[in-house]
């Protein structure tokens, strides 16, 4: 991975990771189109650069992630992260597999679209407007929607938003409620890729940070990746909640129709391997 190529991997994660679009599934199209997929250190470098996107999150809501007067919030998010960390755990190496196959992206990324075309119709009386009526058992619910985004194409945003809207939420609490939920969600991923997962490079085996170590062009393109996606995702988070509270999810689900029958054509056309 070079540093042009990075740039266009994190513009993709700023773009995307709160986006109900699936920006694991958008860095992996990119990452295809431009043959460096199957490369160990794009791999690590598509859930290293959530730090950045993670960044943008506790900018954006500092008064909220620093109001240590109110500890019930960070409880929340622990009970709402469990099932995440349960699973990851259990399931790591069959999740790893499915990070590897743009059919099971184009797939998902279409019946997810059809799925969004109609959300918006099956939770029209939202009764939740403030983070603080949000109860513990309430977070561990929209914690286990969030689990579906295991599954590359699904998006993370558009299943913890939904599960925030199953509940009971409004729009703009549950997309909010997702962004909070993204910071010790993505951190705990971040943190396993560099800390706890074996990575193989040329038959030797080294943890994330030392393969993040191994040369200056790697350390260079995650410094610049990850402050390119601090930059991206402050825009398109500030985008998507006003969208969101105008429009709701149609175009959403229209461009993920589009965006998976555009990606079963290329991959069937043998442009991008399956």
């Amino acid at each position: 991975m070079n540093l042009f190529e990075a740039i266009v991997v994190a513009i993709v994660e700023g773009i995307t990771e709160y986006l109900p679009v699936s920006s694991t599934g958008h860095m992996i199209i990119a990452s295809s189109l431009m043959g460096i997929q199957k490369e160990q250190f794009t791999k690590l470098f598509e859930v290293a650069i959530q730090l950045g996107a993670i960044l943008a999150v506790v900018v954006l809501y500092w008064r909220k992630f620093f109001d240590f007067k109110k500890w019930q919030f960070y409880l929340k998010l622990i009970v709402a992260v469990i099932p995440a960390i349960i699973l990851g755990a259990l399931f790591a190496d069959k999740i790893d597999a499915l990070l590897e196959s743009p059919t099971t992206v184009a797939v998902t990324l279409l019946l997810g679209g059809i799925f969004l075309l109609f959300i918006d119709r099956f939770f029209q009386r939202p009764t939740i407007e403030q983070e603080s009526s949000i109860s513990y058992g309430k977070a561990f619910v929209i914690g286990i929607w969030q689990c579906l985004a295991m599954i590359p194409g699904v998006s993370r945003s558009a299943s913890s938003i939904i599960g925030g809207m199953q509940q009971k939420l409004t729009r703009k609490l549950a997309a909010e409620f997702s962004f909070y939920l993204a910071v010790p969600t993505m951190c705990a991923a971040t943190g396993h890729s560099l800390f706890v997962k074996k990575w193989e490079v040329n038959g030797v085996t080294e943890k994330g940070y030392q393969l993040l170590m191994s040369s200056s062009d790697n350390l260079y393109a995650f410094i610049v990746g990850n402050i390119v996606a601090f930059v991206v995702a402050m825009l398109a988070i500030r985008f998507f909640i006003g969208f969101l509270q105008k429009h709701g999810f149609r175009l959403f689900g229209w461009y993920r129709i589009i965006a998976g029958i555009v990606l079963l054509a290329l991959i069937s056309a043998g442009v991008i391997g399956k």
